[in-house]
């Protein structure tokens, strides 16, 4: 089938040129492969479509009636594909994704006026939720995950590194005292994720991984955070998701020479065929959060 259609296009092409050599210059090929595509239609249909001479050439009765339905067929393809050109360079639809909660305020609310204004086409249905979403099952363009996501046959792309840091309330520190070094922590409440049970912080060259043991545990940043405010322990957080409360002094950080590896987060999508509007989101968080912390 993909050879008929592209005969046809080639055929439609030596009739409006009405010349096989001026045809073979304008699509740039030779005329003698030109001259064996049209022969090899031809036997495929069982039918002339040209008459040839040393000067010009002439349609035959089928050739007429052939062109009639092939010029229309070759033109809406020409103008399918500029459509979709055009659908790739301006991407329109609904984008729908599912984001954690603190992720979607914290890193990406502040990018998406600029998305929007860049692909005014664009409309957003966003679910803010932890847990795993079905890209198989569940209607979602994407998935934004932190860390290495759960399920077989995903296709992930880093869009960004975040790095987290220890963080206490001055009232934390002034009951418990501070620690002087990772290993510490051991004796302290350490507020920590539900799928993150050890801690690994570094120093220059020297590396720290620490159990982490609390009395509380949560798949929720917010609740993390919001924990450590109220002097009920010590949160391993990226610094953006404390900016607020380090601002106003709720917080102070703990343990400054040490940082966290760096968490890769990803952007978790069913298939490597992805429409326009998801392809461009991606590209765009991988250009604005290269530089996350």
């Amino acid at each position: 089938m993909a050879d008929y259609l592209n005969d046809m296009a080639l055929f439609v092409e030596v009739v409006r040129a009405n010349s096989f050599r001026r045809a073979a210059e304008a699509l740039g090929m030779p005329n003698s492969t030109l001259s064996r595509r049209i022969s090899l239609l031809e036997e495929s249909i069982g039918l002339r479509l040209l008459h040839r001479t040393t000067r010009k050439i002439e349609l035959t009765e089928a050739g007429q009636l052939y062109y009639e339905r092939s010029k229309r067929i070759v033109e809406e393809a020409r103008i399918a594909h500029e459509e979709l050109g055009e659908m790739v360079a301006q991407p329109t639809g609904v984008l729908r994704m599912s984001l954690p909660v603190d992720f979607a305020t914290t890193y990406l609310a502040p990018l998406l006026p600029e998305f929007a204004d860049r692909y005014l086409g664009i409309s957003f249905d966003m679910d803010l939720t932890p847990r795993n979403v079905d890209l198989v099952g569940e209607p979602f363009d994407l998935a934004i995950r932190m860390g290495a996501p759960e399920g077989t046959g995903l296709i992930t792309r880093v869009v960004a590194r975040v790095s987290a840091r220890l963080y206490a309330s001055p009232g934390y520190l002034e009951a418990n005292g501070e620690p002087g070094h990772p290993g510490d922590l051991e004796s302290h409440q350490c507020l920590s994720m539900s799928t993150l049970p050890s801690w690994t912080l570094n120093s220059g060259q020297e590396k720290f991984s620490v159990k982490v043991a609390s009395k509380y545990r949560s798949n929720s940043v917010a609740m993390i955070r919001k924990l450590a405010t109220l002097n009920m322990g010590i949160a391993f957080l990226p610094e953006r998701i404390v900016a607020d409360e380090l601002a106003a002094g709720n917080l102070r950080q703990v343990l400054p020479r040490w940082i966290g590896d760096p968490l890769p987060v990803y952007a978790v999508t069913e298939t490597r065929l992805l429409p326009a509007k998801t392809q461009r989101f991606i590209e765009f968080l991988r250009e604005k959060l290269r530089d996350a912390a």
